[in-house]
Parts: structure tokens; sequence; C-alpha cells
């Protein structure tokens, strides 16, 4: 079994027009703090970004923040972290919160969120990388784009392997014990640490 201390989510700085949205990062945030699991985060107080990090800091969650300096105010940087990382760019902050986390969730967003979530697909993919990688299908939110990735096997873009690189689930408890069965693509073994491979 994997074992998962600390999980990257990514999130929109927005709250979205649906409540299901900020309440299922509120969840997930409590979630991780009853299990034990630091959150590792974009490092913004607004949008399902600081309700995740505020719901695991309230229920005495370790919360990482990891924020570019040019986007601490537009971002609106989050004061109360356990920690805070300011960084130069884009670059090393998803280079930072990677290098910070067993696992990744991408809660519902933007193209930011989608671009942070294929870019550490790629990287299991091309082996860079052996952590789960999992969308959390709030409301069916993924639900087109979990369409679109088995289009991409069918039509010859994308193995069927690496399309099982991402998990999806509407329940973060069933898809943090995914993350615990997960084997990645080029292995045919159980793995205790993914930094084994």
């Amino acid at each position: 079994m994997n074992t998962i201390a600390s999980v990257c989510v990514f999130c929109g700085a927005n709250p979205g027009n649906s409540p299901a949205y900020l309440d299922s990062s509120k969840h997930l945030g409590r979630l991780l703090a009853r299990r034990g699991i630091t959150l590792v985060y974009g490092g913004a107080s607004v949008g399902c970004m600081g309700a995740v990090a505020d719901a695991a800091l309230d229920a005495g969650g370790r919360v990482v923040g990891i924020i570019p300096r040019s986007l601490w105010e537009k971002e609106i940087g989050h004061p109360g972290l356990t920690e805070l990382l300011v960084v130069d760019s884009m670059h090393e902050r998803k280079a930072a919160m990677a290098a910070h986390s067993d696992a990744f969730i991408a809660l519902p967003g933007g193209v930011g969120t989608l671009e942070e979530f294929f870019e550490v697909m790629t990287w299991s993919q091309l082996g860079f990388h052996h952590k789960p990688c999992g969308l959390l299908n709030v409301g069916g939110y993924y639900d087109g784009l979990a369409a679109f990735l088995d289009h991409a096997v069918t039509q010859g873009f994308l193995k069927e392997p690496h399309r099982r690189i991402a998990l999806t689930d509407a329940d973060p408890e069933a898809l943090l014990e995914a993350f615990a069965r997960w084997i990645p693509p080029r292995t045919g073994k159980w793995i205790e640490k993914p930094e084994q491979l």
C-alpha cells in the first residue's frame, strides 16, 4: 500500500457557481486533517483554495502554501498557514508543490487547475514521478474531461495505462483509498513509497 503523508490540491481561486464546490473543498480539507495528511496548495486565501486551507487548519491539520511573489496580492495570499513558501515563478511553484507532495487531487477549477493537473499527469506518464493523481468529480464537473480522455485513447493519442493515471471519483475518501492501492503504469508490483521507483 502507498503511504500518503501529503496531498497537493489544485483548485480555483474562485468559488464557482455552485455551493457544492466550496462545500467539497471544505470537506476535503477536513478529511485530510483528520487523516493526518498535510495539505499542499497554492497559498491563496480566496475561492476554493481558501476554503480547503481554512477547513484543514480549523480541523487541526498542517497546511503548506506555495505562491509566486507576483501573485501574493492578486490571489490574496493566506497569512495563517502552517508554512508558506513564496517563490519567484509559476515554474518554481509547481516544482515545489510536486516536491512537497505524495499525491495530487484536482478540485473543480479553471484552466490553471487543469494545467497543473495535466502537468503532473504528464510527468507520471513519462516516469518522472510515481505519485497518484486524481480528479475529485464534484457534481459531475469532470465528466466531460473524463470522456475526452477516453476519446483520446480511442483516437490513439493516449495509451490505456496512461489514461488510468487520472483516477476519478466524486467521493474524496474513495479517491484517497484508490491512491493507497494505486500501481504506477510501468510497474507490476505494489509499492510502499513512490520514491522507491
